[in-house]
C-alpha cells in the first residue's frame, strides 16, 4: 500500500515543491520522494489534476507569460522560464500561448483576429478566429459586452470586424458555427488557447457523443485524474467556444446540471435537443 494518507500527501506535496524548484525527470522525482515512478505518476495526477510533466510544463509556460507581460525581451523571457532554447518554446509553448511569444508580450500585437456577430437559432453569437482557427464563440444579446470580452482576451491585437458573407476567410467559418449551433455536426479548425490540462479536458469534451453526458468526476477519471472533478469544472467554465466544444454535456454526478457559462436554461435546452 501507499502508506497513510498523511504520508501520501506529504510525499506528493514534496514532489510538487521539487517541480517548483527545478526540472527533475519522473525517475529522479520518484527516487527523491521514495515512490515508484508509476505510483507517483498516478497519485500526483489524481491529487493535482496534472501529471508531473504537465505540471512542470504549465509552470514554465506561466513563467514565460509573466515575464513577457512584465516587459522582458522575448529571448530573456524564454531562458528565464527554463525552456533552454528558443526552439523549445515554439515546440511546447507557443501552441498553448495561441500566438508567438513576441505577440503575446504585446497583448496580441501583430495578431489578426477577425470577428463578427451573427444571428443563430440560439440568439446572437460573436464568432472570432485567428489564422489557425476559431478562437471564440460567445453567446449573448449585448454586442458591446461581447466585443469587450474579446478585447480583454486580445487587448492589442488587430481586431477586424467583418460583415457576414463579405470575408473569404471568416464567412465559411461563420456558416459552420451557425450550422453547429443549430445542432448539426460541423467540422471546423479551432485555435484552443489554454493550459495543458484545459486542452485535455476540451479535447475530451469533443469526444462525448451527441445525446450523451459525462459527470465532472467521470470525465476526470477518464483523464487519469480521479480527484480532479473541480479542475474539470473549471476547465469547462473557461471554454470560449460555445457548443463546438460541448461543455454542456458535462453534468454533476447526481444528474443535476451543475454550471454553464452561458446559463443553465440554455444548457437544459441543448441537452434536451440532443436527446430528441
Amino acid at each position: 500500500m501507499f502508506g497513510t494518507m498523511t504520508d501520501a500527501t506529504t510525499k506528493l506535496d514534496r514532489a510538487r515543491r521539487l517541480l517548483d524548484e527545478g526540472e527533475p525527470t519522473l525517475a529522479q522525482l520518484a527516487t527523491a520522494v521514495g515512490l515508484s515512478a508509476s505510483h507517483l505518476q498516478r497519485r500526483f495526477t489524481a491529487r493535482f489534476g496534472l501529471s508531473p510533466a504537465d505540471y512542470l510544463a504549465q509552470r514554465k509556460l506561466g513563467r514565460l507569460k509573466q515575464a513577457l507581460r512584465d516587459g522582458s525581451d522575448v529571448t530573456s523571457a524564454i531562458y528565464e522560464a527554463g525552456y533552454g532554447s528558443p526552439s523549445r518554446v515554439y515546440e511546447s509553448g507557443a501552441a498553448r500561448l495561441g500566438m508567438a511569444p513576441s505577440q503575446y508580450r504585446r497583448g496580441g500585437a501583430g495578431e489578426v483576429v477577425r470577428w463578427s456577430v451573427i444571428d443563430t437559432v440560439l440568439g446572437r453569437a460573436l464568432v472570432a478566429a485567428t489564422a489557425r482557427g476559431l478562437c471564440a464563440i460567445e453567446l449573448g444579446d449585448d454586442e458591446a459586452s461581447l466585443e469587450a470580452g474579446l478585447r480583454r482576451e486580445f487587448p492589442n491585437a488587430a481586431l477586424e470586424r467583418v460583415d457576414e458573407g463579405r470575408d473569404e476567410f471568416l464567412a465559411p467559418r461563420l456558416h459552420a458555427v451557425s450550422y453547429a449551433l443549430a445542432g448539426h455536426a460541423s467540422d471546423v479548425e479551432l485555435d484552443l488557447i489554454g493550459t495543458a490540462f484545459q486542452r485535455r479536458v476540451w479535447d475530451a469534451l469533443m469526444r462525448i457523443p451527441k445525446g450523451e453526458t459525462r459527470s465532472y468526476a467521470g470525465l476526470a477519471s477518464e483523464l487519469g485524474a480521479p480527484r480532479g472533478a473541480r479542475a474539470v469544472a473549471r476547465a469547462c467554465a473557461t471554454n470560449r467556444l460555445a457548443i463546438v466544444v460541448p461543455c454542456h454535456r458535462v453534468v454533476r454526478g447526481d444528474g443535476s446540471l451543475g454550471g454553464y457559462r452561458w446559463g443553465l436554461p440554455l444548457k437544459q435546452v441543448l441537452l434536451e435537443r440532443e436527446r430528441a
